[in-house]
C-alpha cells in the first residue's frame, strides 16, 4: 500500500537521524550524557510541530492545496541535503550548550525533519480522507515499527560497518527519495478527492478536510488531558532512564537506542491490537518494579540495575500507550489525537532535559518520573463497580507511597553529608567528608568519586585517589629527569594530580565543568598550594587544545569523565592527532582506564601504534600493612610514549604490562566508534 510506504520511510529516515545527528555532535559538547537528552527534547518538539502543521492543514486547507503546500516544502528541504553539521556551530568553551544544541539541530536538520514528523498524522488523514473504510490507527503500529528497525540497526548493523559521514549521506538520499514519493502521495489523493467530490455527502467540507457527518465522539474528546498526561509519562521514563544508563557508562548510540527502542516497541504493541494490552499483568508488574526502580536509583551495580530499569521502562509505557490505544477516538479526529501525543512527549521531554535541571540541584528527576508513573494509576477509570474501584485506588496509593517514600529515603542518602553540590549541563558536583582518624574529603561526579583530599594540614598534599605513588601516574612522575616541565591535564576533578607539581612546572587543566572548576576551587586546596604555575582553560580538552598553538607538554593526561561515563571522542584517532600535536618529541601520553564496563586496552594500543608510540598498562592495586586505605583506590592507567628511558625506569619497568593487540577492535576514529567490541563481558 502506497501510504504504507510513504509511513514506513519516514518513520525509519525519522529515527535513523536521531543517533547519527546526535553522534555527530557529541564530541562538540564533551561527550556529555546531556547532549542526547537535548537532542531528545528537539526531537520531540520537532514532533510536536510536525503534528500541528498535519492538524492545521488538515482542518484550514483543501486537500489540492495541501498537496502545494507540502510538495514546496519537500523540494526546499531535499535542497538543504546533506546532514552535516557545519563546524561554525563548534563551541568556543563558555556558551549555553542547550540553546546551541537546539540551534545547530534546526540549522542542520530542522524543515527535514519536521516534514517527516508531519507524515503518520497527514497520509493517516489522507487515508482516511480517501478510503473511509477501515481505521488508520495501526499505520501508527506499522510507523513505529519502521522506526524500531531504524534504531536497532543502527548501533548493531550499520554504526559498526559504515562511517558516519557515509551513512548521513545514504539518510539524504533517501530523504530525496522519500520527499518524490509522499509529493507524488498528495497529488494522487488531492486527484482522487476532486473526482469523488460531487458523489461526497453534503456534510463534506471540502475546505477543511473533515467529514461533518461523520460520528465525532464528543465524549472522546474530553480524553485529550489523559492523552497528553500519559505520552508525558511515557516520555519523562524514557529521558529518566536514558540518562540513569549513559551517565555511568558512555553516552553513544548503543546505550541511547535500547531506551528508545523499548519505548517505541510499547508503541507498536498497543496501537497494533487491543488484545496485546492486558491491564491486569502490566499494571500488577508496574506496582512491583516502579518501587524496585526507586530503591535500585543509587546502585552502581548496573548489571542488576540495567535489567529492572529496562523492565520498568517497558511496562511503565506499556501502561501509559496501552491506555492511550483505549482512549483513541474516531478517525476523523485523528490529527487532533497525535497532536495531543506530541503534546504529551514533548512536554515530558521539557521537563526533564530543561526544566528539571533548573530547579533541582541533584538528579532527582527520575524520582520524579517513577513517582509521577505510580500516580497515573489513580487516575485510570478500572472497576465495573464501585468496590472495585475503591480497591484498586487503594492499591494504586499504596504503590504510590511506597515510590514516594524510597525516592525520599534514596534522596536522603544522596545529600548525606555533602558539603558542597552544584549541578550544570555536565552532570552534579559533589564533595563529601569522610570523617575518621585520617580526615578525607572527596569529590563524587554522577555515582563516583573523581579524586580527594587528605584534610589534615600535613597532609593535603598527599598523592591519592586514582593517583597514589604506584599508581601510572605516581610511577611516571618518580620517572622523569628534574627540570621544569610542561604538563597538560585533560579533566580537572578535584586536582588531584598537582601533588606532582615542582618548582619550574607550568600545568594547563582543561575543564568542561564550570561546577567542577568551583568545587575544585572551593573545596580543595590543591590548586592553591601546588607548585610552580598552573591555569585552568574552561571548555572541552580536545576543542581547547584543537585551536591553541602547539603547547609542547612533557607530559599529556586524559583523566576526562562523567560519571563512569566514557567520553568516546577523546579516543579517536583524530583526537591522538591533536594530542600529539602538543607532544614533544619525548613526551609522554597518559590515558585513565579504570571503567567497570568498557576494556579500554585495544583501543589504547591501536592509538599508540597508529603514532608509533609504545603502550603499557599500569595496574595499581594499593597494599597496606596497617591503617585506612579509604583514600587510595584500584586503578588502570596506560603509558604511551616513544621515549625507551621513561619505559625503562625501574618504577614503569617492573610493573609495566604489555597491551596485546586486538583484531576484533578497530581503531576508533570520529566516524567510526564502536562501543560494542569493547564491552566487558
Amino acid at each position: 500500500m502506497f501510504h504504507g510506504l510513504v509511513i514506513f520511510l519516514s518513520a525509519f529516515l525519522i529515527f535513523l537521524v536521531q543517533p547519527l545527528i546526535a553522534k555527530q555532535i557529541l564530541p562538540w559538547f564533551g561527550g556529555s550524557a546531556a547532549v542526547w537528552g537535548t537532542c531528545l527534547l528537539f526531537f520531540q518538539t520537532a514532533l510536536l510541530a510536525g503534528y500541528a502543521y498535519a492538524d492545521a492543514v488538515n482542518r484550514w486547507l483543501s486537500i489540492r492545496v495541501q498537496a502545494i503546500l507540502h510538495s514546496l516544502l519537500l523540494l526546499i528541504a531535499a535542497l538543504t541535503m546533506p546532514i552535516i553539521a557545519a563546524d561554525h556551530w563548534r563551541p568556543a568553551g563558555d556558551e549555553e550548550p542547550i540553546s546551541r544544541i537546539i540551534g545547530l539541530l534546526i540549522a542542520t536538520i530542522g524543515l527535514p525533519y519536521f516534514l517527516l514528523a508531519t507524515t503518520t498524522p497527514l497520509v493517516g488523514a489522507w487515508y482516511w480522507r480517501r478510503t473511509q473504510e477501515s481505521a488508520p490507527y495501526r499505520l501508527f503500529a506499522l510507523s513505529n515499527f519502521a522506526s524500531l528497525l531504524a534504531l536497532l540497526g543502527f548501533p548493531f548493523l550499520i554504526e559498526p560497518w559504515i562511517g558516519n559521514r557515509e551513512i548521513a549521506i545514504f539518510w539524504s538520499g533517501l530523504f530525496v527519495l522519500f520527499a518524490v514519493l509522499c509529493a507524488a502521495l498528495g497529488w494522487s489523493t488531492a486527484r482522487h478527492a476532486r473526482q469523488s467530490f460531487t458523489a461526497e455527502p453534503v456534510g463534506q467540507q471540502a475546505g477543511t478536510g473533515i467529514i461533518a457527518s461523520a460520528p465525532t465522539q464528543a465524549a472522546g474528546m474530553g480524553d485529550w488531558p489523559y492523552w497528553i498526561g500519559l505520552s508525558a509519562i511515557g516520555s519523562a521514563m524514557l529521558l529518566g532512564v536514558s540518562s540513569h544508563l549513559t551517565q555511568n557508562i558512555s553516552s553513544a548510540p548503543l546505550l541511547w537506542v535500547v531506551p528508545l527502542a523499548l519505548y517505541l516497541i510499547t508503541f507498536i504493541i498497543s496501537f497494533d491490537h487491543p488484545r496485546w494490552y492486558v491491564r491486569p499483568i502490566y499494571l500488577t508488574v508496574a506496582a512491583v518494579v516502579v518501587p524496585l526502580m526507586a530503591w535500585l536509583s543509587d546502585s552502581l551495580n548496573l548489571a542488576m540495575v540495567t535489567p529492572v530499569y529496562a523492565l520498568g521502562l517497558f511496562v511503565v509505557c506499556m501502561v501509559c500507550h496501552g491506555e492511550l490505544a483505549r482512549l483513541k477516538p474516531h478517525p476523523s479526529r485523528l490529527t487532533v489525537f497525535y497532536l495531543s501525543i506530541s503534546i504529551g512527549g514533548a512536554l515530558g521531554s521539557l521537563l526533564m532535559a530543561v526544566i528539571a535541571p533548573m530547579i533541582f540541584d541533584g538528579y532527582y528527576e527520575l524520582y520524579a518520573a517513577l513517582v509521577a508513573a505510580a500516580a497515573v494509576a489513580l487516575g485510570l477509570r478500572i472497576g465495573n463497580t464501585p468496590k472495585a474501584r475503591l480497591a484498586f485506588r487503594l492499591t494504586a496509593c499504596g504503590v504510590l507511597a511506597a515510590v514516594c517514600w524510597t525516592s525520599w529515603k534514596s534522596i536522603g542518602d544522596y545529600k548525606a553529608n555533602v558539603r558542597f553540590m552544584e549541578r550544570d549541563f555536565y552532570g552534579v558536583v559533589r564533595t563529601r567528608d569522610i570523617l575518621t582518624e585520617a580526615p578525607f574529603r572527596s569529590m563524587i561526579h554522577g555515582a563516583i568519586s573523581h579524586g580527594g583530599q587528605l584534610l589534615d594540614e600535613g597532609l593535603q598534599m598527599t598523592a591519592s585517589s586514582y593517583f597514589g605513588p604506584t599508581s601510572g601516574y605516581g610511577r611516571l612522575f618518580a620517572s622523569l629527569p628534574a627540570g621544569p616541565k610542561q604538563i597538560g591535564i585533560v579533566g580537572l576533578g578535584a586536582g588531584a594530580l598537582a601533588v606532582y607539581a615542582r618548582p619550574g612546572d607550568h600545568w594547563v587543566f582543561y575543564e568542561i565543568s564550570p561546577a567542577v572548576i568551583r568545587a575544585a576551587r572551593a573545596e580543595f586546596s590543591f590548586l592553591e598550594k601546588m607548585s610552580g604555575t598552573h591555569e585552568v582553560v574552561l571548555g572541552d580538552g580536545r576543542l581547547a587544545l584543537e585551536r591553541e598553538p602547539a603547547r609542547q607538554f612533557d607530559v599529556l593526561a586524559l583523566d576526562a569523565f562523567s560519571g563512569d561515563s566514557i567520553p568516546s571522542h577523546l579516543v579517536t584517532k583524530e583526537a591522538m592527532d591533536i594530542y600529539m600535536k602538543h607532544l614533544k618529541p619525548d613526551g609522554v601520553i597518559v590515558l585513565q582506564a579504570t571503567n567497570r564496563f568498557v576494556d579500554l586496552m585495544p583501543v589504547a594500543r591501536n592509538l599508540a601504534d597508529a603514532h608509533g608510540l609504545t603502550a603499557v598498562l599500569i595496574s595499581d592495586t594499593p597494599q597496606f600493612e596497617q591503617g585506612p586505605d579509604y583514600w587510595l583506590s584500584m586503578t588502570d592507567q596506560v603509558i604511551m610514549t616513544r621515549n625507551p628511558k621513561i619505559l625503562q625506569a625501574a618504577a614503569i619497568r617492573s610493573v609495566a604490562q604489555a597491551i596485546p593487540r586486538s583484531t576484533r577492535v578497530p581503531m576508533f576514529t570520529d566516524d567510526y566508534i564502536n562501543l560494542f567490541s569493547i564491552l566487558k563481558h
